[in-house]
């Protein structure tokens, strides 16, 4: 980890001890936002290991394992259901690939962006909420400073190492107050807890 990055978190004393038994580095920047956010989409409330599978089975339908938009928009509904597909997330694909029809995010237009107008483009989108483009903005566009909230692995993991008890909204405000000693790297702090939830894991896929 940056020698900057870990300067900056050593406010957080619990962040400061998972620095020092997690190494997490820097991700490299997609070439290829419309194929992220496919697998994205696919992911969104699958533990790592079954979203790989059925991410995996979804492009095999597709020439050169490829979801081409124009090929995607026209696929029979029944064989990305047959793939494990919810008809949910059938719905969700197909519109991501009229979006990239018609507007094309390419990475160059996507890095101009700040991240909450990258949150504001893509979740036109149906089936794209906050947590998919922030998953988005975290692995594949390389921002520094963002904290998913709502993810499920962040809650447990923080409620556990900082022994909270509050529930619902509450909890939440508890998350996004100790989240803001981390900026301007929130990823980062993120992505430790993650490491630390995902070491009790035998199928995690965060870090």
């Amino acid at each position: 980890m940056n020698p900057m990055v870990i300067e900056a978190l050593k406010t957080d004393g619990i962040i400061r001890k998972l620095a020092g038994q997690f190494e997490v580095n820097p991700l490299p920047v997609t070439n290829d936002i419309y194929l992220d956010m496919l697998e994205n989409i696919v992911s969104q409330q699958l533990s790592g290991k079954v979203a790989a599978i059925i991410f995996n089975r979804f492009i095999t339908l597709f020439p050169n394992r490829y979801p081409e938009p124009e090929l995607l928009v026209r696929i029979d509904d029944a064989a990305l259901r047959e793939v494990g597909l919810s008809s949910a997330k059938t719905s969700y694909v197909k519109a991501l690939a009229k979006f990239k029809l018609h507007h094309n995010p390419e990475v160059a237009q996507i890095q101009r962006l700040s991240d909450q107008e990258v949150i504001k483009l893509l979740t036109q989108v149906k089936g794209v909420g906050v947590w998919t483009v922030q998953m988005l903005l975290i692995f594949s566009l390389g921002r520094n400073d963002v904290f998913p909230v709502d993810d499920l692995a962040i809650r447990q993991g923080m409620a556990e190492l900082y022994n909270l008890q509050t529930k619902g909204k509450e909890l939440r405000l508890d998350l996004v107050q100790i989240a803001e000693k981390w900026a301007p790297y929130r990823t980062w702090g993120t992505r430790l807890i993650w490491a630390y939830v995902n070491s009790k894991k035998k199928n995690a896929a965060r870090m």
